[in-house]
């Protein structure tokens, strides 16, 4: 090898670990030193409601993780507390990690799949002398846990003997006592300067039916504690977690350690990923929800993946924004409109451009023969061929865009107005010879004739034309209905209002009726997808529009205010 193409591979080699996240160098070591032999990753939803565009950068994150490392990757939901928890939340959460793409194979499990092993790990920790039974109240817990600055005190419990602590765990699972009477405590150090670390209750008595387990518990373990155990008993070789958890890492540590597990998962956290003017907090959506205001978890306006889903977006526009986005250990937020340039990004080169008007005028061509409908060929995307061509009708009555046409337009202004001619798309020059009102003074109809040498495509080039416009046939145009959607935030105002209430957006969606689009959009079915020439890109809505009645979300507009940053040369 010469010097120079050592010197490339070198470079090559340099930049490879450069590009690598802080992740993937700690799983990298882990792997040369023989700490682990395989990777194996999870993502552990509560499944307390829908999950948002945060928990898509876990899952994808950890799905890659594994998938880089020929690894395994599972699915588990940490139903550890049935307040909250409802199947209709762990069906939807289930969609959106398969929807993305992150294959959980036959891995899919539930912390409560765990709670015999919790139970005989508590009772190992009692018998070590390391866990105890304590009768103080949450008010006296939290009077003996200490501050940021002052060590906690003892749990006057704290000395009880282990056959003691034994019988009382035993009594707590038998149903002996009262919610909140006892709890079951780590036995660690009370003056620890991590809080988290100062004698953490590991078990509650909660008389609560559980989705998954029935009445068959009255004690359920803490996250912190059940956790770690659910990680080790599926063998989890790298704990992948956000920030919020770095200060409960000793913890996590603490219970493998003591559980003597003899291959500990190792826990890393990542910074989460937040969004710019958006509503995450599930107190809020909830509220949103029952208030009224959007018509549930899946409403457009929101940034939860089903809604995403709803609206439009693609898996593979959320991973273009998760890459982007990149993983690190510092807090930062995402504008939103970073987020609308990836599924432009994704879409722009997939869909077909289609004729939609959404504020109908009619249009006459005059001179056009009464009956006759020719057939014109349309590109459906000319930046790529692939996708082919289409046949759509053209007749003497067409419906073009309200704005496409002024009595008295300003200057600048190139499509309809008295006098002036203009290119109807895929079709004929046309020019204005009179329009017609209503008795309210707004225009109803356009009078245009039309210069039959002038047809796309027939190489006509005695004359130029500075607008174009878009249309469709009159006759057989789909009546639609089309939802045009802003953030709910008011970006101006910024999220929350000094009370905390939300600053929403009175014109975050506003309904389009009777919308007339070409006739090749009969047949649209949920999810399917179009660029509506000059209007953005529009997803069939999954659940409102029926084949006698479409309905269309905008995705996104074709303008975009983001602007990908350059890399430093």
């Amino acid at each position: 090898m010469s010097d120079t193409e050592k010197s490339l591979v070198s470079e090559e080699t340099e930049e490879a670990v450069k590009s690598r996240n802080f992740i993937e160098m700690e799983i990298d070591k882990d792997l040369a030193e023989g700490v682990y032999d395989h990777v194996m990753t999870r993502f552990p939803p509560e499944p307390n409601g829908y999950l948002h565009i945060g928990h898509a950068k876990s899952i994808l994150l950890n799905y890659g993780l594994a998938q880089e490392y020929n690894g395994k990757f599972n699915l588990r939901f940490d139903d550890t507390n049935p307040t909250k928890e409802k199947t209709e939340f762990v069906e939807s959460i289930k969609a959106d990690v398969q929807w993305l793409g992150a294959d959980f194979e036959d891995r899919l499990y539930f912390a409560s799949n765990y709670f015999d092993k919790m139970y005989e790990g508590a009772i190992k920790l009692i018998k070590k002398g390391k866990a105890y039974v304590s009768d103080l109240t949450a008010e006296e817990m939290r009077e003996y846990r200490g501050t940021l600055t002052e060590p906690g005190k003892n749990d006057p419990s704290r000395d009880r003997s282990i056959e003691e602590n034994l019988q009382l765990f035993q009594d707590m699972k038998d149903g002996k006592f009262a919610d909140g009477e006892k709890t079951l405590r780590a036995k660690i150090d009370m003056a620890s300067p991590n809080i988290n670390m100062r004698d953490p209750i590991i078990y509650r008595v909660a008389h609560m039916t559980h989705h998954n387990t029935g009445d068959k518990w009255c004690i359920y373990p803490m996250y912190d504690f059940a956790h770690p155990i659910e990680d080790a008993e599926e063998g989890i070789t790298h704990s992948i977690c956000t920030l919020e958890f770095e200060d409960h890492r000793p913890l996590y540590d603490w219970v493998v350690r003591e559980l003597e597990y003899p291959h500990p998962p190792r826990q890393i956290e990542f910074a989460k990923m937040y969004l710019t003017n958006v509503v995450t907090g599930k107190r809020y959506i909830k509220k949103l929800v029952e208030d009224g205001i959007v018509d549930g978890w899946d409403d457009p306006r929101l940034v939860s993946i089903a809604a995403l889903r709803r609206r439009g977006f693609t898996p593979e526009s959320i991973k273009l924004f998760v890459e982007l986005c990149g993983v690190s250990k510092a807090n930062s937020s995402a504008e939103y409109s970073m987020l609308e340039y990836c599924i432009r990004e994704d879409l722009k080169m997939k869909k077909a451009r289609m004729m939609a008007i959404i504020d109908p005028i009619k249009l006459v061509i005059d001179n056009y023969p009464e009956g006759q409908s020719e057939m014109l060929e349309a590109d459906n995307n000319l930046e790529n061929p692939e996708l082919g061509t289409r046949q759509i009708p053209f007749e003497r009555e067409l419906y073009i865009e309200r704005d496409d046409f002024m009595e008295e337009p300003p200057k600048k202004y190139f499509r309809l107005f008295p006098g002036n001619e203009v290119r109807l798309m895929h079709a004929y020059f046309v020019k204005c010879v009179s329009y017609e009102k209503d008795e309210n003074g707004n225009v109803t109809v356009v009078h245009c004739t039309y210069d039959p040498a002038t047809k796309a495509g027939s190489g006509f080039s005695e004359r130029k034309v500075k607008g174009t416009i878009h249309w469709v046939p009159a006759s057989c145009a789909v009546d639609a209905e089309v939802r045009l959607y802003e953030n709910i935030i008011d970006e101006e105002k910024g999220v929350y209002n000094e009370d905390g209430s939300l600053n929403l957006n009175p014109n975050s969606l506003i309904v389009k009726k009777n919308c007339k689009l070409e006739p090749a959009l009969a047949t649209a079915k949920a999810y399917d997808s179009y660029q509506f020439v000059r209007q953005g890109f529009f997803c069939c809505d999954a659940k409102d529009s029926r084949p006698d009645a479409l309905v269309f979300n905008r995705i996104v507009s074709l303008k975009s205010s983001f602007k990908l940053p350059t890399q430093n040369a």
